[in-house]
């Protein structure tokens, strides 16, 4: 289960490092992709392949299933963690997440999500405003 909120930074070859208590999970394999809000999704390959399975079926004579899928898809890449814990974000991630230097990495229990800092206070500033309604929407829902 990834939980929390760790600060990183991106140094000069575009390598990220892993909070180490995900280290060991991500190593066996991680897939990268582009993310909704402007972050990018990490996951294990195990879980990638349920997500990957899940898009594989939608109905690819609509227009945003396919639009989707190609977001998530088509956008994704398999990534190593070297000996320091570290990932490569490729260019076209990196620009579409507008990923600078500093970096928050946020667990969301079955993914991580790659967050570019400035970009993650604004959007965690809103939704700290909105809790409140957030909550009885969602208590609608039954959670």
């Amino acid at each position: 289960m990834f939980i929390g909120e760790y600060k990183y930074s991106i140094d000069n070859k575009a390598r990220l490092a892993i909070p180490t208590k995900f280290r060991d999970e991500l190593k066996k394999e991680a897939v990268v992709t582009r993310g909704l809000d402007n972050c990018l999704f990490l996951y294990t390959k195990k879980e990638w392949k349920k997500i990957a399975d899940k898009l594989s079926t939608l109905p690819f004579s609509q227009a945003n299933s396919r639009a989707f899928a190609r977001l998530m898809l088509a956008g994704a890449m398999d990534v190593n963690i070297d000996k320091q814990g570290r990932i490569v974000l490729p260019d076209y991630l990196r620009s579409f997440s507008k990923i600078k230097k500093k970096v928050v990495i946020a667990g969301l229990y079955s993914r991580l999500e790659i967050w570019d800092e400035e970009i993650w206070n604004k959007y965690k500033e809103n939704t700290e405003k909105q809790s409140s309604e957030i909550a009885e929407k969602l208590g609608e829902l039954g959670v």
